[in-house]
Order: C-alpha cells, then structure tokens, then sequence
C-alpha cells in the first residue's frame, strides 16, 4: 500500500472559514460589466461561433441544452472535441487548460496512452460489454482492496449517485435501523433521499424539487464540522430506533470547499463507535486523489463503507463502486451465496463493471501508484494556489483560496459558504436569494476564465492532475492575472 499523499501540509480549516465568513459579508467582487461584454463579443461570438451554432440547434431537442450539469457556461456552453493529458480543444480549435478533470477523475490527465492502449486491445480482442464475469473485474476489485485497509469486499455500480443509494440501502439492513445523517451541504449523488440537505447546510428539502417531503422522513443532516450538531442528532435518534449510518464526504461538503478540521474524521468515526452507526466515507473525488489509500489513509479512519466514482473507471464510463468491511458488505452479495442467511439489498446494473470500465480502471491504478501521479498531481495544486493567493494579494482582492492536495478552491463569491439557520425562519427567502445571485457572478468569472483559456467547475473549483508541469502552471496563472485585472465591485 502506498503511503505518500497530495496533501503536503494539511490546511488551517478555521482560518479558511473565517475568511469565507468575511467573503461572504463584503460588496461582491466580480469581472466588470465591460469587461465581461468584450470576453462575449470578441471571444465567444467571434472565436466559438461553431458552438454558438451547435449549441442553439441542441437547445431544441435537449433540455437546456446540455447533458451534463458541469457542461452550462456562461454564455453559451462550448463544445469540446478532445481531451488530452492538462489541456481541452473545442470545436472551433481553443486550446484550454483543462482544470475541471471531468469533475475530478482524471488524476493522470485527460486520456493517457499507457490507459488508452489496453482499452483499444480490449476491443480489438474482446468486447466493451458481455453482461458476463470478466477477469478485469477481479483484477480491479482486488486493486481497490490492497489499495484501502478499511475495503474488504468491493462492488462496482455505473455511478456515484448508485453506490451512495447501495451503501445507505446496505448500512439499513446491516444495523436493523433506519436514519441516515449526512452532513449538511454534501453532494452525494442526485438520489431522491440523498437531495435532503443538498449544497445549502440546513437547507433541509428546499432544494430537492420533484422529491416527496415524506421521502426525508429518516434522512436528517447536521452542520459541517459541527461535531456537536452531530452528537445531538446522534442522541436523538438514539431514542427513536438509533442512526444506521453517518455519510460524510471527508474533506469537506462539495469536495471541500467548507473544510474540515483534520481531526474531524476521526472524531466522526469515535461517535460512530459510540452510538453503533456505520460510518460511510464518500470517496468519489478523494479516492485515489488524495493518495491510493483515498482520504481515509490521510486521515486514518477506518470507514465501514466507502463510496466510489469517476477514478476506478480511469475516467471511462461506468464509474462507481461501494467497498467495505466483509460483515457489512455480506448484504450486497449477488450471484453466488455467501451462507449467511440474510436479507439482501436490491441492486442493479447491467453495464456495471463491464470489460471497458475495469480494464481503463486497473490500469489507471496501476498508473497512478506507479508514477506517484498524486503526490504530483498535489504539488501542482500548492503551486496553483500559491499563486493565486499571491494575485489576489496583487490587486487587493477579497478572494479566498486553498487546497487539500490537487482539489482546489478559488471562492470569489463564497456562494458554498452560506447556510440557513432554522431558529429564524426569515433567513430562508434571503439565503436562497442571495446564493442566485452570486451564483450568477459565478458563471461570469467562470466566463472570463473560459476566455482566457481556463476551464474551471463553476468558475471556483479546479482540479490539477499529474499532466502538469511547474511551466503549464506559471502559463495558467497568466491567463487568471489577466482576469484579476479586470475585476472590480458589483454595480
């Protein structure tokens, strides 16, 4: 098992949320109105006329246009037509540094020979998908498993979203009890149960439209790195059938952009033991991003179930998976009996772990533990923000950035920071309000990054990989002192 990790030095939580309290109380800041008209007339109406066309003809037979929700951009999604190692090509012919990663998996860089070429031997001898066992599955599982302690058994699903539904499903029938808590904020998928508490901490169902309110009937959420907060629900429950799981992303809600202290994890997992819940880590951006060992090596905890995504399918279709410890992960026994006699979830996928997916996704592990392609891809995120912290010291701005490892985080609006604090009702509307509205100034900074040749997750989050060089870095850091330079307040 591999010991080395992206994070060199873990961040100052409390300082960084301070300073996002702060953020979040001034004037916004954002690229100004002029400026943002030249990046749409100049760059994106004369330089991506092709997807302007593209884009206008897809909004006629696909719901606003795009199929991905990290595809819509400011002012006109682009149309990319390749991927390769740190840089993105769209259809006109741009040339991007490519800092979304596929919203995080592509650790390795965008479509790596050394990946590329067992796939291609796969379908020259084999087939993308049989429906049948394949050995790459084995391969792949027994990777994942030598790879994290606390992973015993493992089952691949097509997506994240799949594997947090199997882990709450599985975490129910292992412990005979009902209440999942999640901390409030988090992203685990687009599951109707698992909308409860989605991006705004306490924003309890307001955000799941089209969910049932009687569907959150044993789904509750607490405040992040509110220790505290948990215990009282933990507590609570204690007198209503007990809690079977605590589903925590472990860097943080939304990949960390509200960080954690460093021994929250572990004091999770304590309270856990304490009041006999399962403890899920989800993993699907820190798995294999923050060290092969995933967020749980760094922190050392040891999870009972642990979510998968994007990175064991090498960046290829059907990546999900849910490991864990042998007496829990019984309950997600298919096919062949096991001998214990229980009660089985219901799951699914009929293009899980197909040939493609576990062959692109071994020798991506393999890859990134061979290259220490974390570590690297870690090093160029200090070097990233190290950067942006010395151009937001530049031009005497109010932007917050820090990083745990390659997951970055550049917040000029603090949009992820607000959250709603039900003993005063009133602040709902205002919360609401206030994160479209900054929300907007979001997609125009992400806008004036897409013109200067950055691609972004909404316009605040980047990811490096271990295609970056200190050089590619300096470059892209060019292209944000140009969009710096151009940022004044809101008028």
């Amino acid at each position: 098992m591999s010991s080395s990790f992206a994070i060199t030095e873990y961040l100052d939580a409390k300082t960084i949320n301070q300073q996002l309290d702060e953020l979040i109380k001034m004037p916004i800041y954002t690229i100004k109105a002029e400026a943002l008209k030249r990046y749409e007339t100049e760059y994106f109406d004369k330089k991506c006329a092709k997807s302007k066309e593209m884009i206008g003809k897809a909004k006629e037979i696909i719901p606003g246009g795009v199929q991905h929700n990290l595809a819509f951009n400011h002012p006109f999604p682009l149309v990319f037509t390749k991927a390769e190692g740190a840089y993105l090509y769209d259809i006109d012919g741009n040339r991007y540094f490519d800092f979304l990663q596929a919203g995080g998996p592509t650790v390795l860089g965008s479509n790596p020979p050394s990946v590329r070429e067992k796939v291609i031997n796969l379908l020259n001898n084999g087939s993308p998908s049989t429906g049948l066992f394949h050995e790459y599955e084995y391969k792949l599982a027994k990777k994942i498993c030598d790879s994290m302690p606390s992973v015993e058994m493992f089952r691949m699903f097509n997506s994240g979203t799949e594997a947090c539904m199997a882990a709450i499903r599985v975490a129910r029938l292992a412990t005979g009890k009902k209440n999942i808590i999640k901390m409030g904020g988090a992203y685990h998928g687009w599951s109707d149960q698992l909308a409860y508490g989605i991006r705004i901490p306490g924003s309890k169902w307001t955000q799941a439209h089209g969910v049932p309110r009687f569907i959150f009937r044993h789904v509750q959420e607490f405040f992040p790195n509110d220790l505290n907060d948990l215990e009282r629900k933990l507590k609570i429950n204690k007198l209503k059938g007990g809690t079977a799981a605590v589903l925590i992303e472990p860097v943080g809600p939304e990949s960390g952009t509200w960080p954690l202290d460093y021994d929250f994890n572990k004091n999770v997992e304590y309270l856990c033991r304490k009041y006999d819940a399962l403890l899920i880590f989800d993993e699907v951006v820190t798995g294999f991003r923050i060290g092969m060992s995933g967020a749980q090596g760094y922190f050392d905890v040891s999870p009972d179930l642990t979510v998968f995504g994007k990175t064991i399918a090498g960046g290829y279709p059907g990546a999900g998976g849910l490991g864990g410890k042998k007496e829990v992960m019984k309950y997600l026994a298919a096919g062949i009996q096991t001998g214990d006699k229980v009660k089985k979830a219901l799951v699914g996928g009929t293009m899980a772990a197909t040939p493609i997916s576990c062959v692109a996704g071994y020798y991506t592990l393999e890859e990134i533990e061979r290259t220490n392609a974390c570590e690297r891809a870690g090093r160029m995120g200090d070097l990233l923000v190290k950067g942006l912290k010395e151009l937001i010291k530049k031009y005497n701005l109010p932007f917050v950035a820090f990083n745990q490892g390659s997951i970055c985080h550049l917040e000029t609006v603090g949009t992820m920071h607000f959250s709603i604090n039900w003993k005063k009702p009133w602040t709902i509307p205002s919360v609401i309000k206030e994160t479209s509205i900054r929300k907007k100034e979001m997609e125009h900074m992400g806008a004036a990054y897409m013109a200067e040749g950055l691609v972004t997750l909404a316009g605040s989050r980047l990811y490096t990989s271990a295609a970056y060089d200190e050089d590619m870095i300096n470059e892209a850091l060019k292209c944000f002192d140009r969009v710096f330079a151009n940022v004044g307040i809101k008028e």
